[in-house]
């Protein structure tokens, strides 16, 4: 259903399921990407070579079917910046391959919380042609209330040799998805907390207001009802990977996309406006209703090519090869930010409207907060190479020089009536390095070294100002890191293969969320570290029975002091509050990230009636939810059973399945809303709940 159910397993990295599709899930790979609070921040993402990830690093993996994946690839650790930008660790996603022959495959499931999905395909190989045509249709009410969603999926797939070097991939995707915002809860009863004047506050809100993550993890905050908060996407994109083998030693690849997204968010405003009355202009506009909110849209165009060359041979007998290529990406987002009632657009000419009579009827909307069009563009250069210096000695280098370019132009007549404009360029060169040293024919040990490069995205740059922005914010710098790493691959026994390996990773100018109010502010933090093993062990055992268990231990902090706005006010402190250190200190964990983690499965195959059954386990240390650490989400454990049988009829081929998650009934938290403007930082996942379904696939011959 989502890429975190399959990530799990896969040490180093965190994919945590939100229990809803406003959002994409929550992956990190070593603690790059766990602050994003829409889409996946800080790691790539491909699917069969195809970039998934916009210029300024953000990736949206739930565009792709994960129907039609037949297996995924991880990177981790220093070489995966030679990805480019924000590439802190890859994912890619390999699609099926089709059959031989034609052959029509259906299948439908069902479960708990009111969940379906139905899906055909139509696949087969034609004149040398291989094509698959997929579509698919999602639908749940969601495990907590207000988070029904739907998605329709289609996806389209050609291979095929245009002579006998060149073979080609052209891949199609559309998903139309419609999908109600829960929020996050608080924990009990809520706090707030405000800055001015250099001091920190900080106040327990009425009950009344919230919902506890912890008695109510089915409710949602009164303000998603009455501002009616979700999201309407589109999403178009289509690629092409060409292959051509000059000789046996040379090789040139063409990889290009383009694609369109459509996005529109509905938006509850911040609590400090529906539940503190402090003289703001920010929000004394709303008169402290909260049915009121924004609607904030996205119309994207972005594409993107690459070429490359690889040459592979040998220099006095010792093999090499070398990759060398360049990268162009270019996204142009026209961004506009609106006023709702009860999650309705605002009549142009109706209620607050901040325009002349005019200009509103040029815009449909009116109540502009923000209209602009915000730009990227990514230019790359790069060449990476092994060299096999002895027999049992390989040698890893790479280069590559990334450039990334911002621009956003402003209609000077939105509500701030400041024009906000600007450009910025970002740019950098790094390296990696590293050795694999082969022990025995079983045994390899590894050493990398290399540098890191994090520019901000665009959402980050937006805002100079948490409450009345007048422009984009062209103080924030990219972060850079260093990161070592060491590593061991064995086969212990002909049947059992171990994993593992220790990094340590230092990063000046963390991103982090320097101001929340009506808007988010980002800035700069000093420095942070990142320090962690992972471990995996996979074991084929007698009677077809397999183990397989994943350990990360990871410890990422800050490692120098600032200061933390939380969120900027101006005006009067309400009577009562009190003041709240204002420091996020050394030693500081970085949110969403959690210390230990754990991956179990026992799986076990009986062949002669196509059964195949496992019990999985995972357990998550405590999160915290804040740079502050002033709360965490507690840690839990979880178990998940699933089983299923084939059969083969002739032509037909035939599978049932079920799975039942969290099968003890636990209540837990799931994931977590990081530094969230309104303290509804805790999202409940859903306690014991089921999917059953089948598929069958006729082939013609």
């Amino acid at each position: 259903m989502t890429l975190s159910e399959s990530l799990i397993r896969v040490p180093g990295l965190t994919a945590q399921n939100r229990t809803q599709l406003a959002q994409d899930p929550q992956i990190s790979s070593r603690g790059y990407g766990a602050r994003s609070a829409f889409g996946v921040r800080g790691i790539r993402i491909y699917v069969d070579g195809i970039p998934l990830t916009t210029p300024d690093g953000i990736a949206q993996p739930g565009n792709v079917d994960l129907g039609t994946i037949k297996s995924i690839e991880v990177m981790r650790g220093p070489f995966s910046a030679m990805y480019g930008s924000s590439s802190g660790g890859v994912i890619q996603m390999i699609t099926e391959d089709s059959p031989k022959n034609p052959e029509f495959k259906f299948g439908f499931l069902t479960g708990s919380y009111g969940t379906t999905k139905e899906s055909s395909r139509f696949s087969g190989t034609a004149n040398n042609i291989q094509y698959l045509f997929d579509i698919s249709r999602f639908d749940t009410d969601g495990y907590r209330q207000h988070s029904s969603a739907w998605k329709n999926q289609a996806t389209g797939q050609l291979k095929f040799n245009l002579d006998n070097g060149t073979k080609a991939t052209i891949l199609f995707d559309y998903s139309d998805s419609k999908a109600q915002d829960p929020l996050g809860l608080a924990r009990s009863n809520g706090t707030d907390i405000f800055k001015t004047s250099g001091t920190l506050y900080k106040a327990t809100l009425p009950a009344n207001n919230y919902y506890s993550a912890f008695t109510d993890p089915k409710a949602v905050p009164d303000v998603a009802l009455l501002a009616n908060t979700r999201v309407e996407r589109t999403n178009t994109q289509v690629g092409l990977n060409l292959e051509h083998s000059i000789n046996e030693n040379n090789k040139l690849n063409l990889i290009a996309s383009l694609g369109q997204r459509d996005n529109l968010q509905y938006l509850a405003i911040p609590v400090s406006c529906v539940n503190v009355k402090v003289t703001d202009p920010t929000c004394a506009n709303y008169n402290y209703d909260r049915t009121k909110g924004r609607a904030s849209s996205i119309a994207r165009d972005f594409w993107s090519t690459e070429f490359n060359w690889v040459n592979r041979g040998e220099i006095l007998q010792k093999k090499y090869s070398v990759v060398t290529g360049l990268n162009f990406g270019s996204m142009e987002d026209k961004r506009k930010d609106v006023n709702t009632s009860n999650g309705e657009m605002l009549d142009p000419l109706g209620y607050n409207s901040k325009y002349t009579s005019t200009v509103d009827r040029m815009d449909p909307y009116g109540n502009i907060n923000r209209n602009e069009v915000d730009k990227a563009y990514n230019f790359d250069q790069y060449i990476q190479g092994q060299f096999s210096a002895l027999n049992n000695l390989d040698l890893h280098a790479g280069v590559r020089h990334s450039r990334v370019n911002m621009k956003f132009t402003g209609d000077p007549l939105v509500a701030t009536g400041t024009l906000i404009n600007g450009s910025i360029k970002f740019e950098k060169t790094t390296s990696a390095v590293g050795a694999t040293w082969k022990v025995t024919p079983d045994t390899n040990v590894y050493a990398n070294y290399g540098q890191g490069f994090e520019a901000p995205t665009l959402i980050e740059m937006a805002y100079d100002s948490s409450t009345l922005p007048t422009g984009p914010n062209l103080s924030l710098k990219p972060s850079t890191s260093d990161n070592y790493e060491l590593g061991l691959k064995s086969f212990l026994t002909s049947n059992t293969k171990l994993n593992a390996a220790i990094f340590k990773i230092d990063t000046k100018d963390e991103i982090i969320i320097s101001a929340n109010s009506t808007y988010t502010k980002y800035a700069n933090s000093a420095k942070t570290k990142r320090e962690g093993l992972e471990l995996s062990l996979d074991s084929n055992l007698p009677n077809n029975i397999q183990l397989y268990g994943a350990y990360t231990y990871l410890d990422a902090t800050f490692n120098q002091s600032y200061p933390s706005t939380i969120r900027e006010i101006t005006g009067q402190i309400p009577t009562g509050w009190i003041n709240l250190a204002g420091n996020v200190n050394s030693g500081n964990k970085i949110p969403g990230t959690y210390k230990h983690q754990i991956y179990g499965e026992v799986s076990w195959r009986y062949p002669q009636l196509g059964f195949k059954t496992a019990i999985e386990g995972r357990l998550n240390s405590k999160v915290y939810i804040n740079d502050l650490n002033t709360d965490a989400a507690p840690g839990y454990a979880i178990a998940n059973i699933r089983a299923g049988f084939e059969q083969n009829f002739s032509n037909w081929k035939l599978s049932e399945y079920t799975r039942i998650e969290n099968i003890f009934d636990r209540d837990y938290i799931g994931s977590v809303r990081v530094n969230d403007s309104s303290q509804r930082n805790f999202e409940p996942s859903a306690g014991r709940n089921y999917l059953v379904g089948f598929s069958a696939s006729y082939q013609f011959k």
